[in-house]
């Protein structure tokens, strides 16, 4: 290896790591709220990235996969009700539903990811994954468990705390500059930890339990056709905003991904990296905004710098110690983050409405869009041989069945 070749992958791997720090705080927030192991987290982003990255070789994308924000809510509803290697089960089939849409897109095209799923239904499915999950950020932000069951800290420390986290995220992700604008989640958990500190409320038991290196607390899935059947609908949100990543980052770089390797690839790449993560007991993969940010800023196009991201999240998965500190932050921090963070997916799912100029003085659209939000939110439950459907899972099978059936009004016929 010459020294020029050298200098360039010392170059890549710095900026890589830099990438996986951007990536870091959004990363490990899935698996601190919904009971799962981050170190297990930060393992399988980066093999699911190593995964993407094989499937799309011939033209691969500059993106870094990891924990996806819009499993939260079936996630913290699985392991309550299933329990981790259940639900584990569930989120695997969830990869697997993007499998065969990615085989649809090969046999039929594009479009028919978006006459099956247009934004009149995708839109409200991921306004319900923000608007279900709201109760537990308040609970949480107020120093309570998810449920608001038990007190972990007393209301004018957390509330304090809570609103000190939110105020900081808020703040970084509107008037931060650089790379810095990037690390907003960041940012809040960490002036929410010092204030923490300096009310006493932090506990170093787990960190100091932990060893500094350490396997991940692996779990394998175990078959369960409830979780599956109430978690693989809520994958076509997911599904469907994976379009608009690979949109943005082609016009960051100047490629067009959708052409080549084109959305049967790419979509199959984050559904098997979706499908392994859950193998591991890990959380579904996503293609991360925050870095196509980080790309936008650095110009570094050179997707080997994702394959170092990847191989520095593997290795911290084995750093014991980094679990155990972040197993210290307190509730509050987390849940005033949550506040901003649930009530921005569910903003995403308005602007998915917006952005298509879905026509909601159309009492077709405006029955589909009402029907999937009282599904989902009101606690509706359909029992189908002893398998129950209900939230987000129902609203979105709800959804697409009328989107499927209802006539097209008059005055949008031909449209």
């Amino acid at each position: 290896m010459s020294k020029t070749d050298y200098n360039l992958r010392l170059k890549d791997s710095v900026v890589g790591l830099q990438f996986l720090f951007v990536a870091f705080g959004a990363l490990v927030l899935v698996p601190i709220l919904t009971g799962l192991d981050p170190n297990v987290a930060l393992f399988t982003a980066g093999i699911g990235t190593l995964l993407f990255q094989l499937i799309n070789r011939k033209a691969v994308p500059p993106i870094f996969l990891a924990s996806s924000f819009a499993f939260i809510a079936p996630i913290i509803y699985g392991v309550k009700t299933w329990g981790i290697a259940g639900t584990m089960s569930g989120l695997a089939a969830a990869g697997l539903l993007y499998v065969v849409l990615s085989v649809a897109i090969r046999m039929y095209g594009s479009k028919f990811i978006h006459k099956l799923l247009p934004a009149v239904v995708v839109g409200p499915v991921i306004m319900t994954i923000g608007l279900i999950l709201s109760p537990v950020a308040v609970h949480m932000a107020m120093g309570k468990t998810g449920d608001g069951a038990i007190v972990l800290v007393p209301f004018d420390k957390a509330i304090i705390i809570s609103m000190v986290s939110l105020a900081t995220t808020m703040l970084v992700s509107l008037l931060g500059k650089g790379v810095f604008r990037l690390l907003p989640i960041l940012s809040g958990v960490v002036m929410g930890y010092i204030i923490s500190l300096m009310y006493g409320i932090v506990s170093f038991d787990a960190y100091d339990k932990a060893a500094w290196f350490a396997m991940p607390h692996f779990v394998a899935p175990e078959l369960n056709w409830q979780a599956i059947l109430y978690i693989v609908p809520i994958a076509i949100a997911p599904a469907v905003e994976h379009i608009g990543d690979i949109l943005a980052i082609s016009r960051v770089t100047k490629k067009d991904y959708l052409k080549e390797p084109g959305l049967k690839s790419t979509l199959l790449g984050d559904g098997l990296a979706t499908t392994l993560a859950a193998c591991f007991g890990g959380p579904p993969n996503t293609t991360y905004s925050e870095v196509t940010g980080a790309v936008t800023i650095t110009k570094a196009y050179n997707p080997a710098i994702m394959t170092w991201a990847a191989i520095f999240a593997i290795i911290l998965a084995f750093v014991g110690k980094l679990g155990g500190l972040l197993a210290t932050i307190p509730v509050p921090v987390m849940g005033g983050i949550m506040l901003l963070l649930f009530g921005i997916i569910a903003s995403i799912g308005m602007g998915t409405l917006i952005k298509e100029k879905a026509d909601l003085e159309d009492p077709r659209n405006m029955i589909i869009v009402s029907m999937i939000l009282v599904f989902a939110i009101g606690g509706f439950t359909f029992d189908f041989g002893g398998v129950a459907f209900s939230g987000i899972g129902l609203g979105a099978i709800v959804g697409i069945i009328l989107n499927l059936v209802l006539p097209k009004t008059k005055h949008l016929e031909g449209y």
